[in-house]
């Protein structure tokens, strides 16, 4: 591995007291990174701890409030992605950038086309693609359509094109999440012979094995600030998770104890299509609440995607109370056994935000209260948008209110509300909070309590730690579409819960 900093240079890229704010919300406080030249420094930290927005302001996707950027000991203002491409940093997102209609020439040199006399020269292209490719160890044509190559090319692809405007900083965003096993062992010999040549590569990832395995340095982030830093000899899974955890949960919402019954919903050797080798095998009684807790891609939506018929399973069953659901018709089989789903991206999944919130809460019951023919039943429509107003305290002038004229706390009351006027036995939340601020929040919470009082079981998915820490009788954790681990209440602790949510199915947990 090349040594960080030979001589007396400065820093390749550093970062002082950077800080970024959304809507009060702060992202960033006075973060500080110093990578060297030629080395492959990984930044990690769990779901929101501020990686991504620290990658976007590097990248010119996105600008800071405060703090300073110097590159080569001098300080820089990164205002857009040209800015940062002109200075050698190129960020490579985790979903891939590439024109599929084009060839790998094309995306290569999109928009900074060569040109003789006033007309592309594709020749040049063609010769200098070839050249940026090899640095990769991509051998194929640059008339290769883009379309007909696999993701992992197409990952190389995307490098040998950040190559090309003389990078000097790569940003990798989870570059082997969609990546086999065999194509990330090809991508870490890429980045290793990167490194040789004097590139310097931030890496982020949610696989702290592959952190292990290929980084010099690693900053961690923890609530969108400084949590450590670990020179090589240093890195470790259990290092590296004790940085990312640990923080005082005292004040967040806790649970009362209440009483849990039978099995309400049993899941077995459940098979997604996102992980077709991982068979799921789990169960959520009357009065409980089951957290699913695991890190970006781990599989979690997906799951409950299935269970809801959302998305066709591969394999296995699925009972309500008992009795096997049919997921021959999709969600329509699902809402009738009783199962209610809230998805994690409401404007897109949850709601429709032209029209009222009679009609939204009205959806779902469609079907089970229209009159005769294809007329609607405007009374149960009136009767069930005042009940849900009143039960999760919606503010708003009156039911037909559009709903993108709410808050994002209320707009998800909405989308809650519409499955609980079904009376659902059980109740999917994909990320129930995410958005919100903390009294919607606190309000979310008590109706969770409520619903499990009354015997509903729920199944939550949750990147907040806290919330799940807090909120959950059982936990189940997931890595790469598998279920690593089950928690009691009494066993639950951050450590726990990320020795389980990166890979470590031994980890020792509390008894």
């Amino acid at each position: 591995m090349i040594a960080a900093n030979p001589g007396d240079l400065p820093p390749l890229l550093e970062v002082r007291n950077l800080t970024k704010r959304f809507s009060g919300v702060t992202a960033l406080k006075d973060v500080g990174v110093s990578i060297a030249r030629g080395e492959v420094h990984a930044v990690i930290g769990e779901n929101g701890a501020g990686k991504s927005t620290l990658m976007k302001i590097l990248a010119g996707v996105q600008s800071q409030d405060a703090g300073e950027i110097l590159l080569d000991g001098r300080s820089v203002t990164i205002d857009s992605v040209v800015t940062a491409l002109d200075l050698g940093i190129a960020l490579i997102h985790q979903e891939l950038n590439l024109a599929d209609n084009l060839d790998v020439g094309a995306n290569i040199f999109l928009g900074r086309e060569p040109r003789r006399f006033g007309l592309i020269d594709f020749k040049q292209i063609s010769d200098e693609a070839k050249t940026y490719l090899e640095l990769v160890g991509l051998y194929l044509s640059p008339s290769t359509l883009v379309s007909t190559l696999t993701v992992g090319v197409q990952q190389m692809v995307e490098i040998a094109k950040a190559l090309s405007v003389d990078a000097r900083v790569l940003i990798m965003d989870e570059p082997t999440s969609s990546l086999s096993q065999h194509e990330t062992e090809s991508l870490f010999r890429v980045i290793e012979s990167l490194r040789d040549k004097g590139v310097t590569v931030i890496y982020i990832s949610h696989r702290l094995g592959e952190i292990q395995r290929i980084a010099d340095r690693v900053t961690v982030l923890r609530d969108g600030e400084n949590a450590g830093h670990l020179e090589r000899d240093q890195i470790s899974h259990d290092a590296m998770v004790e940085l990312m955890v640990g923080r005082d949960i005292s004040q967040y919402f806790a649970r009362a104890d209440h009483e849990i019954g039978d099995p309400v919903l049993e899941v077995e050797g459940l098979r997604t299509s996102t992980w077709p080798g991982n068979a799921i095998d789990f169960q959520v009684k009357s009065g409980e609440m089951v957290g699913v807790a695991g890190l970006v891609g781990a599989g979690r939506t997906e799951m409950l995607a299935t269970v809801f018929g959302i998305e066709p399973p591969l394999a296995g069953s699925v009972r309500v109370l008992g009795e096997p659901l049919r997921m021959t018709r999709g969600c329509r089989d699902a809402i009738e056994a009783g199962i209610a789903m809230v998805p994690e991206d409401r404007k897109q999944q949850g709601l429709i935000l032209e029209m009222g919130i009679r009609a939204n809460i009205g959806l779902p019951g469609l079907a089970r209260h229209k009159r005769v023919g294809a007329f609607l039943n405007r009374s149960q429509e009136h009767r069930d948008s005042d009940r849900m107003i009143a039960e999760m305290r919606i503010k708003t002038p009156n039911d037909a209110q559009q709903v993108q004229f709410l808050s994002g706390g209320n707009q998800q009351k909405v989308v809650i509300g519409k499955w609980l006027s079904m009376n659902p036995r059980v109740l999917l939340l994909d990320e129930p909070t995410r958005g919100v601020d903390i009294g919607a929040k606190q309000e979310i919470y008590r109706l969770m309590e409520e619903l499990a009082e009354k015997g509903v079981a729920i199944l939550f998915v949750s990147s907040e730690m806290e919330e799940v820490l807090s909120m959950s009788d059982r936990v189940i954790v997931m890595h790469e579409g598998r279920i690593t681990g089950e928690l009691q209440r009494d066993q639950l602790s951050e450590e726990a819960i990320m020795q389980l949510a990166t890979g470590n199915p031994l980890a020792k947990t509390p008894t």
